[in-house]
């Protein structure tokens, strides 16, 4: 469950962040996650990737009420993840973001986690930060899923990262412009580490708490999302 304690609001400094929210399908929640990141002061860049529920009108309703702190985007056709965070990235650089967030929508992120995840960026400590989840935690589907990922991720990448597949992530303006990111679904994870080896970007990683629900359970990486990622790349090679 999620934690009550009140949530901090913004200093002044800390208003130049955006939160991307890449959205699929994600009508159950993504009511939830926005009112909590807006409350707070946030930035929001939310990018529909085709949904077919009611995703695209809960946010449009927000861009309406909020208009100064929701931007939305739309994919006509369901693109996938790397597309959407392509989308997002691109559209916060147009803003006057000074940094940028990736946050799931579908509630598995705690917005407490935000800010500490920026502290790296604000003292120029990094220029990218992974929100590192606890694997201890993580029910065995998910984090079997994860830690061939991490493989994957080390082998085809060169970079051994602790939770390569986090969603909640934070670059600065410089690791965002720089980002080449070519994948259009799960596997903009792994693209991303390899980004930061081959752009000679900082990176480090800070743990962050997550939300397991039957919903979130049923999104993002798993064992067979791995494979065909594994399998995919494999067949790069060999081309």
């Amino acid at each position: 469950m999620k934690d009550t304690k009140p949530l901090e609001k913004l200093s002044e400094k800390q208003k130049g962040i955006s939160i991307v929210l890449p959205a699929y399908n994600e009508e159950k929640t993504i009511k939830e996650v926005m009112e909590e990141l807006i409350d707070i002061g946030f930035n929001l860049i939310v990018v529909d990737d085709g949904s077919t529920d009611n995703t695209y009108q809960v946010s449009l309703n927000f861009l309406k009420k909020y208009p100064s702190q929701v931007s939305l985007y739309r994919h006509l056709i369901n693109r996938g993840l790397g597309a959407t965070l392509r989308t997002g990235i691109e559209a916060a650089l147009t803003h006057d973001s000074t940094i940028i967030i990736t946050f799931d929508a579908d509630g598995q992120h705690h917005s407490q986690d935000i800010l500490p995840i920026c502290q790296p960026l604000i003292h120029d400590e990094a220029d990218v930060v992974i929100g590192k989840r606890n694997f201890n935690e993580m029910p065995f589907h998910k984090k079997f899923g994860n830690v061939v990922m991490n493989l994957i991720t080390l082998i085809f990448y060169g970079k051994n990262v602790e939770d390569s597949q986090s969603g909640l992530r934070a670059f600065n303006r410089k690791a965002a412009g720089l980002m080449e990111l070519h994948s259009r679904d799960y596997g903009v994870s792994s693209e991303i580490i390899g980004e930061v080896g081959r752009k000679h970007l900082r990176m480090v990683e800070v743990p962050i708490t997550t939300i397991y629900t039957d919903y979130s359970l049923s999104k993002g990486t798993n064992t067979r999302v791995g494979l065909k990622i594994l399998a995919r790349l494999i067949r790069n090679v060999f081309k």
